[in-house]
């Protein structure tokens, strides 16, 4: 590590891409002394005592005073993220609403019992294939295209699944573009024979479980009011045995009802799921399950705790696959900075069971977020002001938030729909995955040499919404 008048590199952190802000840094207490994040190009650095006691008096004196003693020590100095929404940015990943249905009543569903507010239906060939081909128009040999497939159940049209699995695939060989499937399911339709076609596909599965046994069938029941867990379970086993190229995972969204996250996380590590992840339920039609301030302080006392287990049996050279962990991890290795939360509206849309292009499959039937149709393709003026009104820095409160280009500004739909109500769970999440880093770049700097690892390969993987 090299220093530079007080300030070295905790460790090099790739910059990737995106506007200086209000807030220019953040520090960091590690038991190995204070570190700086630069924010523009999160950038982590070791800093001494001194360096960190005349930043903050710098700080003292309002922003100038702060990014000129940066710019004096040699950062801030080049800009990664430009004030220029992306332009006309490449389609690479779509995500089917295959089936506007589902089995289960799940109160705090954002598409409302999976019809989206809309009659019941299943997406007919000509869309799905329509779709296809549309994800591979302008994809060129060697880059990667995803194809995901949600509802409602998306394994209520099971049939239409596999037959565009199929196309996606063979389009995919005869073009040389590597491709991914993905599918988000509650679990109660899946069979010991989809195990099999999703390993041959090598699909990454997300079950949506809300905890263990009774907690889950009180969130997650069927629309008769029958509990489904047990036969969710039931179905995964074949699943959880048969993955290798597949990967199962499992996502639990978090209300006040759920929130013992550490029971549930062993749970389902013991299971068997490649990883198990939580996001806390923001938004909802009928504002039942909503997280309120004192929930979310409840539950960053519950990640920090699974985080610090995380740390331990990382340390110990044992898997402990808790994806939000990983994800962070992997986001801070690689010097993450974004305008924006997500692919949204940008290189990734969702397709309603009729066509339509809609920014993401949160808001698939949300004329607000319309962006085209399959068959004639993305709405370029929608999408340009699009992104333009959703960069980070043009939002409030985000442009003075040190956490802005970690966070992206936060999922577009549910600030569209409540605004921002976890942004100090947010912030304190990446304070301590931050502070995380350095302890374990310090104590198993192996785990971020090439792919990420935690004893047994486990890969960090971004959990897809139900």
């Amino acid at each position: 590590m090299t220093s530079v008048a007080g300030v070295e590199h905790a460790t090099a952190l790739r910059p990737i891409d995106p506007v200086g802000g209000a807030s220019d840094f953040h520090l960091v207490d590690t038991y190995d002394g204070p570190h700086l994040l630069v924010v523009d190009g999160s950038l982590l650095f070791k800093i001494d005592e001194d360096f960190r006691q005349r930043l903050v008096a710098a700080q003292a004196q309002g922003t100038l005073a702060a990014r000129a003693m940066l710019t004096e020590h040699g950062l801030c100095l080049k800009r990664y993220i430009g004030d220029q929404p992306l332009v006309d940015p490449p389609l690479r990943t779509l995500s089917l609403a295959v089936a506007a249905r589902c089995n289960l009543g799940c109160t705090y569903c954002y598409a409302e019992g999976g019809s989206f507010g809309g009659p019941s239906r299943s997406m007919e060939w000509d869309v799905a294939e329509a779709s296809v081909r549309r994800l591979f128009a302008d994809a060129v040999p060697g880059e990667r295209v995803t194809l995901a497939f949600l509802g409602g159940e998306p394994l209520a049209n099971r049939p239409l699944i596999r037959r565009a699995t199929e196309l996606a695939a063979g389009i995919a060989v005869q073009r040389s573009i590597p491709i991914s499937f993905s599918t988000t399911t509650n679990g109660t339709l899946l069979t010991p024979d989809d195990a099999e076609f999703f390993e041959r596909y090598g699909f990454a599965v997300t079950v949506s479980l809300d905890g263990v046994g009774a907690i889950h069938d009180r969130l997650r029941p069927a629309k008769g009011g029958r509990g489904s867990y047990e036969r969710i379970i039931a179905n995964v086993r074949p699943l959880l045995a048969r993955q290798r190229r597949m990967q199962v995972s499992a996502r639990v969204t978090v209300t006040p009802d759920n929130l013992g996250l550490r029971a549930t996380l062993d749970h389902f590590i013991a299971l068997g799921f490649h990883s198990v992840g939580f996001s806390p339920m923001l938004s909802a039609p009928t504002g039942r399950g909503e997280m309120q301030v004192p929930d979310l302080d409840v539950l960053l006392d519950e990640m920090i705790a699974c985080g610090h287990e995380f740390e331990q049996r990382v340390v110990a050279a044992d898997a402990y696959p808790f994806a939000n962990m990983m994800t962070a991890l992997q986001e801070i290795h690689r010097g993450t900075h974004r305008p924006y939360p997500c692919g949204a509206g940008a290189g990734y849309f969702g397709v309603s069971a009729s066509g339509g292009l809609f920014t993401c499959h949160r808001f698939v039937e949300d004329d607000r977020a319309s962006m085209g149709h399959v068959g004639q393709g993305v709405d370029r003026h929608r999408q340009q002001r699009w992104l333009a009104e959703r960069m980070v820095d043009r939002q409030e409160p985000c442009r003075s938030c040190w956490a802005r280009y970690l966070c992206g500004g936060g999922c577009h739909y549910e600030v569209i729909h409540r605004g921002r109500p976890a942004c100090d769970y947010i912030r304190g999440w990446l304070d301590y995955v931050l502070g995380a880093y350095v302890r374990l770049s310090a104590r198993r700097p192996d785990l971020f040499a090439g792919r990420f690892s935690t004893g047994d390969d486990v890969a960090a993987r971004a959990m897809a919404a139900p």
